[in-house]
């Protein structure tokens, strides 16, 4: 396997999973008073106690998991985070119409999937092994299964 398959591929896809957290916690920073207010808007006590946790996992659990420090760790930690934020701040179930074009809830069905989407790829990085070569992935762009590609041993890597 290349420098490209074992560091520059997988750094990037981690970048770019995490990219947006960074800038979320300089956001709630920049503007603490909108924050505060959503923070309030929750179910949960302690909005600023909350609000500075959350800025504080934004801003390093990204760190960890690009440089491969505590990298699962801080994937499970974030990936609670998204998980706790889509359930407590955006239930979109509560609203009526969601799913209609000018359904008051419908920003929150969005914002609810994606942060599901990001607990995925994060839950891919806590129990992600061994990254498949490129030369792999492009011989079986289809299917990551069994079936597509032969493990990749310690002796070949």
């Amino acid at each position: 396997m290349t420098w490209f398959d074992l560091v520059a591929l997988p750094l990037l896809a981690k970048v770019c999973l995490v990219f947006m957290f960074p800038l979320s916690a300089y956001d709630k920073v920049a503007h603490w008073d909108e924050a505060m207010g959503q923070a309030r808007s929750g179910p949960l006590p302690f909005p600023a106690l909350l609000l500075v946790l959350g800025i504080l996992v934004e801003a390093v659990t990204p760190v960890l998991i690009v440089v491969g420090v505590f990298d699962r760790a801080a994937a499970f930690v974030l990936a609670g985070f998204c998980a706790v934020t889509a359930l407590m701040y955006h239930p979109f179930w509560r609203f009526p119409g969601f799913w209609s074009k000018d359904g008051e809830g419908r920003a929150h069905v969005w914002d609810f999937f994606k942060n599901f989407g990001l607990v995925g790829g994060l839950l891919l990085v806590v129990v992600g092994g061994a990254y498949a070569p490129a030369s792999q992935v492009v011989a079986h762009p289809l299917s990551s299964g069994p079936q597509a590609a032969p493990a990749v041993s310690a002796a070949d890597r």
